[in-house]
């Protein structure tokens, strides 16, 4: 609910409020669990409070924020969710099946998969925009790796993910028919679709998808209700997305009335 700009705040948005002041920054479940409210009233008290440039809003949660310097972040650092992201890569790498081409799009969770693919598989061919999935992926026995070309996106939220964006970085995947893309994004939402704030990823992001005869896409809970400035795909656009075990079940349901499959990982 929106109030007037001047109006005296509610109770819980106060509260909300405090806690900011005092932890700096609380994602979701932290301040579901603090008010005793549901996950989505909490999204919507943080909507109304970044409305009145009282908090950021950031990938899961929110951040404290001076209103005279109200400046919306890009996301929560790369390194949030990391035992989750693990355990989602592990997941999705026991999805490849011998044989197969597979697109590997850029990102922490993405280079997991990587890690974690087993060494039994034969005969995989694994394209990716990631000069790290790349690299981690040189020894693998029974994988060949070709990367997608473009030039070296140098600044993004992890200075350590090297990837590789437009220009030219789409025609080797206009060649390809793979099996399945999998891919990162900034934002899940059941209305809204799959997001990422930097426009250079998300069309390289669009030829992945369109290479492929399904796409699976890697998330943490902490992304889920988080909308970025750009849309990759609609929910019914992914087969099925890989998020962790605490994501809430009013969000799973949500999204798989959307059309996308959700695996716990």
């Amino acid at each position: 609910m929106d109030y007037p700009q001047n109006s005296p705040l509610p109770y819980r948005h106060q509260r909300i409020l405090e806690i900011l002041d005092t932890e700096r920054m609380a994602e979701v479940g932290q301040l579901s669990d603090a008010l005793g409210v549901s996950a989505v009233t909490i999204r919507s008290d943080l909507d109304s409070l970044e409305k009145r440039l009282l908090l950021r809003r950031v990938r899961g949660g929110a951040m404290a924020a001076k209103p005279a310097r109200f400046e919306r972040p890009v996301d929560v650092p790369s390194h949030s969710f990391t035992e989750e992201k693990e355990r989602i890569g592990a997941l999705a790498a026991s999805m490849v099946r011998s044989g197969e081409t597979i697109i590997l799009d850029a990102g922490t969770t993405t280079l997991a998969m990587a890690m974690a693919l087993p060494e039994h598989l034969r005969d995989v061919m694994i394209i990716t925009s990631s000069l790290d999935i790349a690299i981690a992926l040189e020894t693998h026995p029974g994988a060949s790796v070709m990367v997608t070309g473009g030039k070296l996106k140098k600044t993004g939220r992890n200075p350590h993910s090297r990837s590789l964006v437009p220009p030219f970085a789409g025609l080797l995947l206009e060649q390809l028919n793979a099996d399945c893309a999998y891919l990162c994004c900034a934002g899940i939402d059941a209305e809204r679709g799959f997001t990422n704030a930097h426009l250079e990823e998300v069309e390289v992001k669009r030829a992945m998808l369109a290479a492929s005869r399904r796409a699976v896409m890697l998330g943490d809970r902490g992304k889920i209700g988080h909308v970025a400035g750009a849309r990759i795909a609609t929910a019914r656009d992914i087969h099925t997305l890989v998020t962790d075990r605490k994501a809430t079940p009013a969000d799973i349901a949500a999204l798989e009335t959307a059309g996308t499959k959700v695996l716990l990982a």
